[in-house]
C-alpha cells in the first residue's frame, strides 16, 4: 500500500505540475470532507476546476482513464457542490477535469489531461 501512496502523490505532483504550466492556479490538494476526497482543485480564467487525478505505472490494468467510472464521476460532482458550499471563494462556473499519468518507474512520466469531463 506505501507504494500505492508515493506513485499517487508522484502523480499528483506532476499533474499540479502540469496544470500550472498552463496557467492554471491550484487553490486546493487533497481536500477532504465526509463525502471523500478532491485531489486538485484548481481556477483556469473563470473556471473553478475540479480535478480527478489517475496514476498507473504502466497500461497493464488499463488505461488510468478507464478508472473514472459514471459512479466515480457523480461523486466528484457532489464533491465540487460541497466544496463551493464551504468555501468562500468566488465560484462563477465550474469544470472537472481528469489527468491521467503514466509514471514508469525508469522512464519519463507521460500526462494526458481531458477538459470538461463532466
Amino acid at each position: 500500500m506505501a507504494h500505492n501512496a508515493e506513485l499517487g502523490r508522484r502523480g499528483e505532483q506532476l499533474a499540479v505540475e502540469h496544470l500550472e504550466a498552463r496557467g492554471m492556479q491550484v487553490l486546493e490538494r487533497n481536500w477532504r470532507c465526509r463525502m471523500g476526497e478532491i485531489d486538485i482543485v484548481a481556477r483556469d480564467g473563470r473556471d473553478t476546476v475540479f480535478v480527478e487525478v489517475k496514476t498507473r505505472t504502466s497500461g497493464e490494468y488499463g488505461h488510468p482513464f478507464e478508472a473514472i467510472t459514471p459512479l466515480k464521476l457523480a461523486r466528484m460532482r457532489r464533491l465540487a457542490i460541497a466544496w463551493c458550499e464551504t468555501t468562500d471563494a468566488a465560484v462563477s462556473r465550474i469544470r472537472i477535469d481528469a489527468v491521467a499519468v503514466l509514471a514508469p518507474t525508469e522512464s519519463p512520466a507521460l500526462i494526458e489531461h481531458l477538459e470538461g469531463i463532466n
